[in-house]
């Protein structure tokens, strides 16, 4: 079903003295049905009613717009009323006078006794009949705003807008005024949106709440379904099972924006000027094909012409060293599988937390599931068929390699085995390996399987020694598979060095996906400084169609590497919170109950923006959205509590609040 009101990717940002831009909203993208009643809230400063006005077309957003019925939002109109908090009433005319002068405007074509009657049925809607002839100084203030919402209704509206229309009144009256707004509502069937500060009256008035992080960059942090059936009453509505749930869920949004603004306004803040705090870096990465984005920006020359001196690449022997390495300061930054700076932030595995910013993903897909010889002789094709060989074999243990517990290859192996029925912590091994040594440990015996990332699937396949059952494209195509990693003091210490490096690594990025530089850069990755692979093993799914076993037709995946198309670098939230499920699912952490404290201490697209628009390329945020795996399970980015729910093969999972370390104000 298409939205009546649609608000499509819609930023605003207002010119600031020194030529530069401050950016109130950013990426908004919100979907309204006819009929429906939704709240804005948010703390002050974080553009509601700038949104509001968007929508009442009285402004225009700097990028996105709004569309009403499939048609744009450009100007204001009678089909969008605004209630304003402070009345705006004629102070020389009567209510009913007030009213008619709006009617009589709009309705020029009506007879006037068709225009009286209007009038006077909206006067006599809000219940004011014995005020009908009384100029507002003889008005209370609710008195007022019943006027203000009359005069609204009475040109018919198919929006009714509302901007903290009870915020100046006494609690007695606002709640007389909300009873009423409610009824008025449903007669009218009229589609509202309102701002407010006030959880109690969003919850008793919302069918949805649109909880809106702080600025700059403010953003859709979580849209609450108020799950309470109409007419509502508001002793009803207190005494719903679902009530204080769902207030504590509001208030615990707003408190976790008041610690998470501090940092936004000090890492934003930080990269006005041009002059580089460090110019000499050292970043770690691990022997993959994937790692091609720190090549190029290296062998191109991209990092010096951002500024960057001297940038030294360290070729890692695990992930474990890379998470040391940037923990203890020996790194400056490192290629990371994309859990693991979520994983240090929140201190998975018992460890101190780490606050860790990834604000670039570096590469999606190119990892797959390799399987031993052996299981091809039992004519394992499939998932299913795994299962009814590990189910003949109830005395064996098999032992299956992946590269670290925060690491896709881990998380999506574990997906993958688990929508089978394998549950991958009782039904099998899982133990953690250095990718290139998963081909010795599978020929040694040591293992029976493994997920990575290439070229150590193919070597395996060209070797013989094993055969691909799956790749990431079939479980998850186009998910967040490497980023970058830097501590968050890190970033605050250095930011415009890290701007730097997020533009030489974009440049890059867009290098690789140029598939006429795909050679070039396959000789680059055979280097023995870096990947140090045979081209043969390296050019399946990089350049030439991947094979999945010995004699078998290779086929074409040219999304199998992917490292800068289709919004590929930017770091979304949502991608993110479905990390943290997979996480508590497993048993590694508590699912967080701060959760969007964490992403947005994490996950930092403001930071991706900065560098996008510094190269004159788009900034946007991929939409926030539903979506799902092969299995088609749906992953909520509002509800992740109760996708975890929904997963029938899991650890007992606990919700919790995670204490981050606030970073000192420089």
């Amino acid at each position: 079903m298409s939205a009546f009101i649609e608000v499509d990717h819609v930023d605003k940002a207002f010119p600031l003295g020194n030529g530069d831009f401050y950016i109130a909203l950013k990426g908004i993208e919100l979907k309204v049905q006819q009929g429906e009643f939704v709240s804005l809230i948010g703390h002050s400063g974080c553009g509601k009613s700038t949104l509001l006005n968007m929508i009442a077309g009285l402004d225009r957003p700097t990028r996105g717009g709004v569309i009403l019925e499939g048609k744009e939002v450009r100007e204001p109109g009678p089909d969008r009323m605004v209630v304003f908090q402070n009345y705006s009433l004629l102070p020389w005319l009567t209510v009913r006078e007030n009213i008619a002068l709006a009617v009589d405007e709009v309705f020029q074509d009506l007879p006037k006794g068709e225009r009286r009657s209007i009038v006077e049925r909206n006067i006599q809607q809000v219940g004011l009949r014995h005020a009908a002839a009384q100029r507002p100084s003889q008005l209370s203030g609710g008195m007022k705003q019943r006027v203000a919402i009359a005069r609204a209704l009475a040109l018919r509206p198919k929006v009714l807008l509302l901007d903290e229309p009870f915020g100046a009144l006494d609690a007695l009256t606002r709640g007389n005024l909300q009873e009423r707004l409610m009824e008025i509502v449903e007669e009218s069937h009229v589609t509202t949106i309102m701002v407010t500060h006030d959880v109690d009256e969003a919850l008793l008035l919302s069918d949805r709440i649109v909880m809106l992080t702080t600025g700059p960059e403010a953003h859709i942090g979580q849209i609450l379904e108020v799950p309470i059936p109409r007419p509502r009453h508001r002793l009803e509505v207190v005494n719903h099972p679902n009530y204080y749930a769902l207030r504590n869920e509001m208030v615990y949004f707003l408190n976790q924006q008041k610690r998470s603004n501090k940092v936004g306004q000090v890492a934003h803040s930080a990269v006005a000027s041009h002059r580089l705090e460090k110019v000499n870096l050292e970043l770690g990465f691990i022997p993959l094909t994937d790692c091609a984005p720190l090549v190029v920006a290296l062998e191109k020359g991209f990092f010096q012409e951002e500024g960057l001196d001297q940038v030294t690449l360290s070729r890692e022997p695990n992930w474990k060293a890379i998470a040391q390495g940037v923990v203890s300061g020996r790194l400056d930054g490192a290629q990371m599988v994309a859990g693991m700076p979520l994983g240090l932030t929140i201190g998975a595995g018992n460890n101190p937390s780490v606050p860790t910013i990834a604000s670039m993903v570096l590469s999606r897909n190119g990892n797959a599931i390799t399987l031993g010889k052996s299981f091809q002789a039992l004519g394992v094709q499939t998932l299913s068929d795994l299962k009814g060989a590990l189910a003949s074999m109830p005395d064996q243990v098999h032992t299956f390699g992946m590269v670290h517990p925060a690491s896709m290859h881990n998380l999506l192996l574990r997906y993958w085995l688990a929508s089978g029925g394998i549950d991958p912590d009782q039904d099998v091994n899982l133990i953690v390996l250095p990718p290139p040594q998963m081909v010795a440990n599978l020929k040694a015996g040591n293992i029976d399987g493994y997920c990575v990332g290439e070229p150590w699937n193919s070597r395996a396949v060209a070797e013989d020694l094993g055969y691909v059952i799956a790749t990431d494209l079939e479980i998850w195509p186009g998910h967040p598979e490497k980023v970058l990693g830097v501590r968050e003091d890190w970033v605050m210490k250095y930011p415009k060095t890290h701007i730097a490096l997020l533009r030489a690594l974009l440049r890059a990025c867009q290098y690789c996906d140029d598939r006429r530089n795909r050679e070039e850069i396959l000789e680059l990755l055979c280097r023995p400084q870096y990947v140090g692979s045979a081209p043969e093993y390296t050019r399946p799914g990089f350049i030439a169609p991947y094979q999945r076993s010995r004699g078998t037709q290779p086929e074409p995946l040219m999304r199998f590497n992917q490292f800068y198309i289709e919004q590929t670098n930017c770091p979304s939230r949502a991608e993110g919170l479905w990390i943290l499920t997979q996480l508590a699912r497993w048993g590694y952490t508590p699912f967080p109950r701060n959760w969007i404290e964490i992403l947005e201490r994490v996950r930092r697209p403001d930071l991706f923006g900065e560098a996008c628009r510094q190269l004159g390329l788009p900034d946007g945020e991929p939409d926030r959205h539903t979506f799902a795996l092969f299995d088609g399970m749906i992953f909520s980015p509002d509800d992740p509590i109760g996708y975890l729910e929904q997963l029938t093969i899991r650890r007992n999972f606990k919700v919790a609040e995670i204490a981050l370390e606030q970073p000192a104000l420089t």
